[in-house]
């Protein structure tokens, strides 16, 4: 925890009057694509198999983490500690079979009850803010595991070439991506909208 506290310590002394001209510059909204090129850089390292990229990738992440939040302490909106509370009390409320609730008989039914609890607190109908093909996928996962029913694939397995399904898949999307280019359609708005509705019951 030391290091941890060294790591905001040091933060703070950046975005500090003495501190660094740049990082004193910086805000929520400017470090967005910049948070979002370390989270697929990470990603990147644990596809690497590499654990010194991605014990390096990981510090780059949680020091947008720690940037962020004294950003907000800065302008009197929370600080780290808010965060941490915030998590910590999310991580026993979405963890009941752990921490004093009825148990669970394994990994799928802690998915289930993790779903459950996410979509009692999520507001009804939300998409959540992600690219529109993880929205997709997510929205589709939560309903099957709250019980709302799932949504197959099945019935599309014909459109899969002989190849890796993965593969094909990509094909496949990327060849809906032509057509949407073809009729004029933006396809990460149309998969948005679809996934809306879908989240609506429509």
């Amino acid at each position: 925890m030391r290091e941890f506290e060294r790591l905001v310590e040091l933060v703070a002394r950046l975005r500090g009057p003495a501190g660094c001209p740049w990082d004193r510059a910086q805000t929520h909204d400017s470090l967005k694509g910049m948070l979002l090129e370390e989270a697929y850089e990470t990603i990147a390292a644990i596809e690497s198999g590499d654990p010194e990229a991605l014990e390096d990738e990981l510090g780059d992440l949680l020091l947008h983490i720690v940037f962020q939040a004294q950003i907000a302490r800065e302008a009197g909106e929370f600080d780290i500690e808010a965060v941490l509370e915030k998590l910590n009390e999310k991580l026993l409320r979405r963890h009941p079979h752990v921490f004093g609730g009825p148990e669970a008989k394994d990994a799928a039914e802690v998915r289930r009850r993790w779903e459950e609890i996410k979509d009692q607190e999520a507001r009804k109908g939300a998409l959540p803010p992600l690219p529109a093909l993880i929205a997709a996928r997510k929205a589709q996962e939560q309903s099957a595991y709250a019980g709302r029913g799932e949504v197959s694939g099945d019935g599309l397995r014909s459109l899969l070439g002989p190849g890796e399904p993965e593969e094909e898949i990509g094909k496949l999307l990327f060849r809906v991506v032509a057509l949407a280019r073809a009729v004029g359609v933006e396809p990460e708005l149309a998969l948005r909208r679809a996934t809306e509705r879908f989240l609506r019951g429509e």
